[in-house]
């Protein structure tokens, strides 16, 4: 008894050993809960955008759009597989270590030799079968928390991509939906460069008349063919821009331009909401790619949990009951039966030329990554948010200075229209009239496309609807109910 006790002691200053040589326990890191926001202004009626934040648009062909963007998009397509990796990963996680359980069955047929250490003729044969059918237990004791750790990193990896794919899903729909609207801007600033080459070419049709007569200089012809050019090069300008973006739409889609839907021509909607006053408590909590950064801290802290775990001792137990013989036929005998129980082994690494230690410090490493990229993205998150908000309020300041030059230039039509009936001047003056009135209803409509695509860009910043919830309840299919703690 006393060399097994002296052996049982050793083995026990051994693993202490090992275990004083682990690094200290590794403490939570802290992470920014505020996106630096102040100074921003931010408007108390603003609302968050909800999940399909298109819809407050009203727009069917839009709806249209954004359903059929979103059910076969390669991008989509793209980032629904990586999740789908993840998820499997969590599996893959879960079945290493732990409990095992093998079954075996083998039968063979052998020769003894005649000159063997048991010659044939003491046993009485030369030829004999074995047959063995089993199973084998083993079990993994997890004290220290490394498997638990390697599952939950997976864990959270996965939901790491899963905020990734929503983040996909955010570009895709804010992408389809400013290029719908641009393309519903340019509709509208055609209609205005139709009507406005049909003013220059009436003026073209008085000058042309006048110096025919001899009554204009020619240089007022080659004036007015310049401006009716100039008029059909911004026709054509816009036509092109709105092809392209069909083009753009088409490719978003996944699809040809030919197997786009057919699009009417629909007022630009009216943009109200601006950046809401909490969005600096809860904008880290909705944007998904700043979730997905999150959650890769946390897989990068579990991944420093689990290299801190091996430095402690493994500790398996394993068993193995079944039947043996020689005799195939009395394989199932009860004589035939074998058990065995143990032996309760541990593995300690004691020498490992600072492997561990380097592993240790790849993984701390890592960590140190991830929380430098989560900063990033929640600074890059509040600077886009700012931004927009910013954008959106200098462009409403602009289009209520450009509604009132759209005003003036249509009291000086109604002026040039009067002074035409009563014979003071030709239609020249009014023709001219109406095209800078065109004109500043065109660099109107502009403002108005550019304020309905600075606001889903600020409705991108703001993440789109997406709510990143900590608890474990939003995926019950991959995450557990809790996480243990570690040594």
């Amino acid at each position: 008894m006393k060399p097994s006790r002296d052996a049982c002691i050793g083995l026990m200053l051994v693993a202490l050993a090992g275990c004083a040589s682990a690094p200290g326990r590794l403490a939570r890191p802290d992470l920014k809960t505020q996106a630096p926001l102040a100074g921003v202004p931010v408007d108390d009626t603003a609302r968050w955008p909800a999940a399909e934040w298109w819809k407050r648009f009203d727009d069917p062909q839009l709806d249209d759009l954004e359903a059929r963007a979103l059910q076969g998009a390669p991008s989509l397509a793209t980032a629904q597989a990586r999740y789908t990796v993840a998820v499997k990963s969590v599996g893959e996680a879960r079945a290493q270590g732990g409990f095992s359980l093998d079954a075996n069955a083998q039968a063979q047929r052998q020769r003894l030799s005649e000159n063997g250490l048991f010659p044939t003729q003491f046993l009485g044969f030369t030829w004999y079968n074995q047959g063995d059918l089993g199973v084998q237990a083993s079990y993994e004791f997890d004290f220290w928390g490394r498997r638990r750790a390697a599952v939950e990193a997976a864990l959270d990896q996965a939901r790491a991509a899963q905020a990734e794919s929503n983040a996909a899903a955010l570009m895709l729909t804010t992408g389809v939906a400013d290029t719908y609207f641009s393309w519903q801007g340019d509709q509208a600033r055609i209609a205005l460069a139709r009507a406005a080459l049909s003013a220059q070419q009436r003026n073209h049709a008085v000058v042309a008349a006048r110096t025919g007569r001899g009554v204009e200089d020619p240089d007022a012809l080659h004036k007015a063919d310049a401006d009716l050019a100039q008029a059909r090069e911004q026709l054509a300008a816009l036509q092109g821009s709105a092809k392209l973006k069909t083009v753009a739409l088409a490719a978003l889609l996944g699809m040809a331009p030919a197997d786009l839907p057919p699009l009417q021509p629909r007022a630009l909607p009216v943009i109200a909401d601006g950046l809401p006053d909490d969005a600096a408590l809860d904008l880290v909590a909705r944007r998904p790619d700043v979730a997905a950064s999150r959650w890769r801290v946390e897989s990068a802290l579990q991944g420093v949990r689990q290299a801190r775990a091996a430095f402690f001792p493994d500790i398996s137990l394993k068993a193995m009951a079944g039947f043996s013989s020689i005799d195939l036929g009395k394989m199932l005998d009860s004589g035939s039966r074998v058990f065995d129980i143990g032996p309760l082994a541990m593995h300690l690494p004691l020498f490992d030329g600072g492997s561990l230690r380097a592993r240790y410090g790849v993984s701390r490493a890592q960590l140190d990554s991830a929380i430098a990229d989560y900063d990033s993205a929640v600074v890059d998150a509040a600077r886009e948010a700012g931004m927009q908000a910013l954008t959106l309020q200098t462009i409403e300041q602009r289009m209520a200075e450009q509604s009132g030059e759209v005003a003036a230039t249509r009291r000086a039509v109604d002026t040039a229209a009067a002074r035409v009936r009563q014979g003071v001047t030709d239609a020249r003056a009014l023709s001219g009239a109406q095209v800078r009135w065109l004109q500043q209803r065109d660099a109107l409509a502009a403002l108005q496309t550019q304020k309905v695509s600075a606001d889903i860009a600020l409705i991108k910043a703001l993440g789109g609807g997406f709510r990143d919830q900590p608890s474990r309840e939003q995926a019950p299919d991959i995450i557990p109910t809790g996480r243990a703690e570690q040594p």
